[in-house]
This record gives C-alpha cells, sequence and structure tokens, in this order.
C-alpha cells in the first residue's frame, strides 16, 4: 500500500510548495488563483479518465485498454491484469464445460438437470432415446408435465435420493429403465436413466433356469424315491414287478444323468477359459458315425439314408462338432413318428459347408422356431419328456456353432417335416485334397447323443 501513496504525496508536497512561493512573492490572490487552476485540471482529468476507464468496461473485448500514466496509468494496469485472469478463467471454464458436454454426450446412460422447480435445464441426448426428451426443445419445460406417469411422480415426490426407480420407458416398453435421481450443485438436481433391459433379461433367464432345472430334476428324483419306498415296504413283490421298477428308476436315473452332462457341456462352453482347438474333422466319416448311432436309437422305427455330396473336411474342435451334430440326428429320431423318413445330408453350398438333418416329423410352427435354441424350451413338454429329451440339446448346438463361426439354419412347418441346418464359413472348410489322413481324427465310438 505504501507504494501507492507516495506518488500522489509527492505532488500534493509540489503543489503546496508553488503555493506558498506565490503566495510570499505574488500574494494569497495569486496563490488561490494556482490551487484553482490545479484543481480544474484534476477534475478535468479525472473526468476523462473515468470517461475512458467506463468505455473500456462496457466493452472490454472491442475497446483498447486506456493508456496513461501516474495513479490513473497503476489502476488501468491493475484491471487490465485482473481481465487477463478472468478471461483465462474464463478460457478454462469453457473449456471444462465443453469437456463435460461432450462427456455427458458420450454416456450410454440419460441424464437431466433439474432447477429447483424441477424444470430442465439440460439433458444429453441419450435422454432423448430413453425419456423422449430432447435439450433444444424441452429446455425450461416442466419434468411432470412431459413424464406424467404415476409411478414417475411418486418417485419425484419421494426425493428419495437412495432409492432407485425400476421401470419401462415411457417412449419404448420393450426397454427397462433405471432412474435415480443425485443432487447436483446447490438447489439441482440429476436425473439418471440407465437401460438395465439386459441385467432385467439375464436374471430373468437366471430364475428360469433355476426353475427348469429343479423341475427337471424333481419328477424323476419323485418317480425314484416313489419305487425306492415301495421297495422298502413291500418284501414279497414279484420278480416281474421288482424288475419293472428296476427298469424304471435305471431310466429315470440315466435321465438326470443326461441332463447333468449336458448342464456340464453348457457351463464348459461359455467359459472363458475353454479355448477352442481345431483339428481337421473328416464330415464323412463324422456321418456315417452319426448314422449308425442313429439307426442303433430308431431300433427299426425309422427309414435312415445319407447323402454325401461333397469330400470335405472341417476345421474345428471335434468333439463340440460331433456333439451337435450328434443333437440334431437325435433329435430327429426322437421326434419323428414310428414309420417316418430321416435324412443326412453333407453338401457344399456358395463356399460354405451344410450339414443338414431332415425328418417327416409333425413339424414346428413359425412362432416356436425363433426360441427353439432356449433352454428348456419346448413345443411340447409333455411329448418331450416321453422321448427322453433334457431340453438343452439345440442349447448346445447354438453354443458350438457359435463358437465355430457357424449358423443354425430351421425351416419346418406343421404338417411337412423339418430340416435343421448347420452351416459352417468358409474359413473352416478344407477340400478334400488338403486334408492327409494323418491329419484326420478318428472316430471312437460313443454313447447315444442326448437331446
Amino acid at each position: 500500500m505504501m507504494g501507492f501513496w507516495w506518488r500522489p504525496l509527492g505532488v500534493l508536497a509540489s503543489i503546496l510548495l508553488v503555493a506558498l512561493i506565490l503566495w510570499a512573492g505574488s500574494g494569497w490572490i495569486a496563490a488561490l488563483g494556482f490551487l484553482a487552476g490545479i484543481q480544474a485540471f484534476v477534475m478535468v482529468r479525472r473526468l476523462w479518465q473515468e470517461f475512458r476507464l467506463s468505455r473500456w468496461l462496457e466493452n472490454p473485448d472491442e475497446v483498447d485498454p486506456p493508456d496513461a500514466t501516474g495513479t490513473w496509468g497503476d489502476i488501468f494496469y491493475r484491471l487490465q491484469k485482473l481481465q487477463r485472469r478472468q478471461r483465462a478463467s474464463r478460457s478454462e471454464l469453457s473449456n471444462a464445460l465443453e469437456q463435460f458436454e461432450h462427456a455427458a454426450q458420450a454416456v450410454p446412460d440419460a441424464m437431466v438437470i433439474l432447477n429447483r422447480s424441477e424444470q430442465i435445464e439440460w439433458c444429453n441426448p441419450a435422454s432423448r432415446n430413453f425419456l423422449g426428451l430432447d435439450c433444444d426443445r424441452d429446455r425450461g419445460q416442466f419434468i411432470r408435465y412431459l413424464m406424467r406417469q404415476a409411478y414417475f411422480l411418486d418417485f419425484l415426490d419421494a426425493a428419495d435420493y437412495s432409492q432407485r426407480l425400476v421401470c419401462k420407458s415411457p417412449i419404448n416398453r420393450e426397454i427397462t429403465l433405471s432412474l435415480q435421481l443425485v443432487p447436483f450443485g446447490a438447489s439441482q438436481k440429476l436425473l439418471v436413466a440407465r437401460d438395465i433391459t439386459d441385467l432385467e433379461r439375464v436374471d430373468a433367464m437366471r430364475r428360469d433356469f433355476i426353475a427348469n432345472v429343479s423341475h427337471e430334476l424333481r419328477t424323476p428324483l419323485t418317480v425314484v424315491g416313489g419305487f425306492v419306498e415301495t421297495l422298502a415296504d413291500v418284501r414279497d413283490l414279484p420278480a416281474s414287478e421288482t424288475r419293472h421298477y428296476y427298469d424304471l428308476m435305471l431310466d429315470h436315473t440315466r435321465r438326470m444323468q443326461r441332463l447333468l452332462d449336458d448342464l456340464l457341456t453348457l457351463s464348459r462352453l461359455e467359459s472363458d477359459d475353454h479355448s477352442l482347438k481345431d483339428e481337421t474333422v473328416s464330415v464323412a466319416e463324422l456321418a456315417q458315425a452319426l448314422k449308425s448311432e442313429a439307426e442303433s436309437l430308431s431300433r427299426g422305427r425309422h427309414r435312415i439314408s445319407l447323402r454325401l455330396d461333397s469330400a470335405a473336411s472341417l476345421k474345428g474342435n471335434l468333439q463340440e462338432i460331433r456333439s451337435a451334430l450328434g443333437n440334431l440326428v437325435s433329435n430327429a429320431v426322437r421326434y419323428t413318428p414310428d414309420g417316418g423318413e430321416i435324412t443326412l445330408a453333407w453338401r457344399e453350398r456358395e463356399g460354405e459347408g451344410v450339414f443338414a438333418v431332415t425328418d417327416t416329423g409333425e413339424g414346428i410352427a413359425a412362432e416356436h422356431i425363433p426360441r427353439l435354441t432356449e433352454r428348456f424350451y419346448r413345443v411340447d413338454r409333455s411329448r418331450s419328456r416321453e422321448t427322453g429329451g433334457t431340453g438343452l440339446g439345440l442349447a448346445i448346438v447354438k453354443h458350438v456353432l457359435t463358437r465355430h463361426g457357424a449358423r443354425l439354419d430351421i425351416e419346418s412347418a406343421p404338417g411337412k417335416g423339418s430340416t435343421f441346418a448347420a452351416i459352417f464359413p468358409a474359413q473352416r472348410m478344407q477340400p478334400a485334397a488338403t486334408a492327409s489322413a494323418a491329419e484326420v481324427v478318428p472316430f471312437p465310438a460313443r454313447e447315444q447323443a442326448a437331446g
């Protein structure tokens, strides 16, 4: 502060000294005239500098800062430094705001800033997809007028920041949202809407899976348990009846074993640690082995034929491919009435490999086809149990084919039979000339496939 006072005090002392000299030499009138002139000059200069300062402050970005000496020069210099700091701070805030807006726009969750009166101050693009809100159109609107669902209004009234509201999107009923209010700023609130459709679907699948497994195991366990109690309580059962009970218990035990085997297979296929190990698989030899298994499972009840229109092999995992194709074949045998025909075919089509299983069974209605590869999904649950299926066969097929970059194509109509085709991509195909006998994996005998 002392640096500010020395200059004006020095000027004042000089003026007083001159006035005293004039008073001593020319009288008091000359001294007063000199002081009056100095006062008028100071006032005019002050008004001029104030005008320049006012004009600069009104348009700091368009008008150059005033250039002056003395005390006013110091004032202008300090104000100019303050202006530069404000510009730098404003630039930093602008950059921070721009980065925030860019980040908020990139966030997949819907974000809506509400003021004290619950008017929309800002929202990101995801709000349009989830909540139907548009920042340009709805800025300043009361959110209660735009989203009038009773459950949402109750959620706003509660203002409980620890609670979440799970609901359907007001503009797309297929999307499930999780809404949460977060305190924001001095008196604002941030409404966050997150898409949890996949999480809800996975949770529903988990619940259905547990319910289905429990249901599938309960029936054979009940049957086996009932027969064990009967055998324990009745000592003198005829040998033929006892044998019948043992056979039924064995059938249900095998059914539970097949279910557990399929569950373990699905778990192994879905494991991230289970990497795909490629080898050369001779589809012609595999098809012959699957035909023999189909004949064994059919026991002469069906006419089974094999068409090999290609000698190409596949690059993939033998065990998984055999499991997938074996499920297609065993399903055809299980669901084709006695006297029907089943055809296994291997051919190439536009560079892709197609292994097709065609039957003359009852066929499947179109509305069921998209869901056939879901776990435990059955068109006719009672008939599936009669045939001994676990409901996991096509789910295993889907996982195996997906791991090999292949796909499952299903063509069926009620009363016209079905065709299940595993279509392998061209990069999995190996012409017969490139697969030497040493590379081809042999096909050991295996138990009948579980469907």
